[in-house]
């Protein structure tokens, strides 16, 4: 899923492409993308782009009118600028918005359809699709501090749960907790003032760093290589591959829709997280260290 970075890359390639430019029309081929009735599509038609704005990870397109579009590309939305006129289908172009001089086209990939399209109308109906949390960027570490040990949650859920803060997902928040030297199962109210200071300072270098990576990347081009999995990446997608501080293979823990990556040096002092489908079917046999699980490969093969 695009992730705080990479939104405001997209929305930055937008400013350049379509700020003050009248949106001439809107084509939309899948049948559950938009998911307002009113306003109708048909308003935001011939109406000039005043603003753009992340709200979380959507991207919300102001028009005149005080209408808003709402983009929200869930986990395989993608954004591309074509010609004008791009041809749309139910099977991957999605949606076209049409402008003078091109069309963004929103495409998603697999046969899961989860991005989303809203019309509203105002700040009222823009806060509406905000699930509130806070900007990292913005906030100092007493406002994250206290908005982080609000509940007791382990810090993974914390840092993606997008009602504490606002636009980080499953990549960055492992490069986060990594750069932290934090562990992901490690809980919220038990941190210490320094560990929380250091997960405050880590979340916002990964996030500034990232977004310049990203902008440096696209070089005034549209990005076309949205993807959660960059080789410059420490543990995200790295699994079974050395860490680039230690050197200790990268681990993972699975979850039915995707996984959370640390290093076991680094992050949980030599401890192995439990996987939940391995540590399950193994039970007692469990290893606990990274030692004992090389030390099982080593005897079963």
């Amino acid at each position: 899923m695009p992730e705080l970075p990479d939104i405001t890359v997209y929305i930055e390639a937008l400013q350049a492409r379509i700020l003050n430019q009248i949106l001439e029309r809107v084509r939309i081929a899948g049948p559950f993308l938009l998911r307002t009735a009113t306003p109708p599509l048909e308003a935001v038609e011939g109406k000039q782009v005043r603003e753009l704005r992340r709200v979380g990870k959507r991207i919300a397109i102001g028009l005149e009118g005080d209408l808003w579009l709402v983009l929200h590309l869930m986990i395989a939305g993608r954004l591309h600028w074509a010609k004008r006129g791009a041809k749309i289908s139910p099977k991957r172009n999605l949606a076209a918005l049409d402008f003078p001089h091109g069309s963004l086209v929103l495409t998603e990939a697999g046969s899961q359809r989860r991005a989303s399209i809203h019309i509203v109308h105002g700040a009222e109906g823009l806060a509406e699709l905000d699930p509130g949390g806070i900007e990292v960027l913005s906030a100092d570490l007493d406002a994250f501090a206290a908005r982080l040990t609000s509940a007791n949650h382990t810090l993974k859920r914390a840092l993606t749960d997008p009602r504490l803060f606002s636009g980080i997902g499953n990549a960055y928040s492992d490069e986060i907790l990594h750069r932290a030297r934090l562990s992901p199962v490690g809980l919220t109210q038990k941190m210490s003032r320094e560990e929380i200071t250091r997960l405050y300072d880590a979340t916002r270098s990964a996030l500034i760093e990232w977004t310049d990576r990203l902008r440096a990347e696209a070089d005034g081009d549209f990005p076309e290589n949205v993807t959660a999995f960059r080789p410059a990446m420490a543990v995200h997608g790295k699994y079974g591959q050395p860490c680039p501080r230690c050197g200790t293979k990268v681990q993972r823990i699975r979850y039915p829709s995707n996984e959370t990556n640390y290093c076991p040096k680094c992050q949980t002092g030599g401890k192995l997280l439990a996987d939940r489908g391995l540590s399950r079917l193994m039970k007692q046999d469990w290893p606990r260290t990274l030692e004992e699980l090389e030390s099982l490969k080593r005897r079963n093969s």
